[in-house]
């Protein structure tokens, strides 16, 4: 469990049942988001109501968070990919709180997470370049209260990159 997230104790929720049908309609909703109904009745050899009551629940549920569209950053001239590794000089909670409050308003950081490890954070970076990465690393991620050790690693090629789950 994140140390630093604010998370309210909840009884832990039941985890949806999902069938093979419900799988099969997540893959083709992965594959393509702009897939329509008509399309996944075809491909799952159900009729179009019941499927698309079955992507209500499905989002009621949670199961889909949201629909989403994949950029090429590179032709968006956000090709340089960081990845960078983030130490906190206190570790308490108010401090942990401000520094992801931080990090959520800016826009070059596309991911977070909460690490174990020598270092507390780690953070997905995209910029045009170099220079761009230098401009964000100095006047932006090091001027974050409580930043201590900062580490960045440059990717120098994508292997894999999904984001499909099932």
């Amino acid at each position: 469990m994140a140390i630093y997230q604010d998370k309210k104790e909840k009884p832990a929720e039941a985890l949806p049942e999902l069938d093979d049908i419900d799988l099969s309609i997540l893959r083709l909703l992965q594959e393509n988001a702009r897939i329509t109904v008509k399309e996944i009745s075809e491909r799952v050899h159900l009729s179009t109501t019941p499927v698309h009551e079955r992507i209500k629940r499905l989002e009621q549920r949670g199961v889909i968070r949201q629909y989403a569209t994949l950029l090429d950053h590179a032709k968006l001239r956000k090709g340089l990919k960081v990845i960078c590794y983030v130490s906190l000089k206190e570790h308490n909670k108010k401090a942990g709180m401000a520094f992801i409050k931080s990090i959520q308003e800016l826009p070059e950081v596309l991911e977070c997470y909460n690490i174990s490890g020598s270092f507390d954070f780690m953070l997905k970076v995209i910029s045009r370049d170099m220079d761009d990465y230098y401009h964000f690393h100095v006047n932006k991620l090091s001027q974050i209260e409580n930043v201590g050790n900062l580490q960045s690693v440059f990717v120098m090629g994508v292997i894999k990159e999904t984001h499909k789950v099932l």
